[in-house]
């Protein structure tokens, strides 16, 4: 009795867990450059005198779906869309430096190029300063020209910072991603201009595996419902006796 019931415990934990993560993915099914989080589980026996049948639920986070969302046409010269595996370089607010494939950037009023949440982006050579009143250019390699003015020659105004991590980087707690250490930029990464990268999340997956786990849930609780049943049952008994 005492194994059903924390197995079924375990099991109603897992399942909520999975939700979570599901429901985070829905929320993000519009989100631009967001990769979808897989959730994962497996059983580890407990160890202890006596516990050698109990085994619980760990939740294993294998990271996230690396293919890449589909990719739109805006006509912006300001957006990104991230080619490959490459990721760009931005500061986040806490100064270190994180990895994104939000690619629609923007001009703060102090001329920095952010990104549509206002991190900093970060170039070959740090943050990049945009000239005012430019008309600006992307290249498929990162580099930023500007034409201030209807006589002047475009010029090179900085570099997006486009990197091609080799091992599969972890998520922080603000949706950034990030690896063990800076990663260095990438003169092979490529994007594409005047278009922005759309989530990875198949809404109709999410639907489904929510819904599935809202009836494993279910039976869990049933099961523990079962379990105690049967435990008021055998205590009756016990006291007749």
């Amino acid at each position: 009795m005492d194994r059903m019931i924390y197995l079924a415990m375990s099991g109603a934990k897992a399942t909520m867990q999975r939700q979570d993560i599901v429901a985070h993915n829905l929320a993000n099914a519009s989100t631009t450059g967001f990769k979808a989080e897989l959730a994962a589980f497996r059983a580890v026996p407990v160890v202890g005198q006596g516990a050698s049948t109990r085994a619980y639920t760990l939740e294993s986070t294998p990271g996230y779906n690396p293919d890449a969302g589909p990719v739109q046409a805006t006509g912006r010269n300001l957006d990104v869309a991230m080619q490959g595996k490459a990721w760009l370089a931005v500061q986040a607010t806490d100064g270190t430096e994180a990895y994104t494939r939000a690619g629609h950037l923007q001009i703060n009023a102090d001329g920095l190029l952010t990104t549509s949440s206002g991190l900093t982006v970060i170039g070959d050579g740090g943050p990049i300063t945009m000239p005012a009143n430019g008309e600006y250019a992307i290249g498929e390699d990162g580099t930023i020209t500007a034409k201030v003015g209807s006589t002047g020659r475009p010029q090179q105004v900085g570099k997006l910072k486009l990197v091609t991590p080799e091992a599969p980087l972890t998520r922080g707690a603000d949706g950034l991603m990030r690896a063990a250490e800076e990663l260095p930029a990438d003169p092979n990464a490529r994007l594409q201009d005047g278009a922005l990268e759309g989530s990875n999340v198949s809404t109709i997956e999410s639907m489904v595996a929510m819904i599935s786990a809202a009836r494993q849930f279910e039976q869990q609780m049933k099961m523990l419902q079962t379990a105690q049943d049967k435990e008021q049952a055998a205590t009756k008994l016990l006291g007749a006796s």
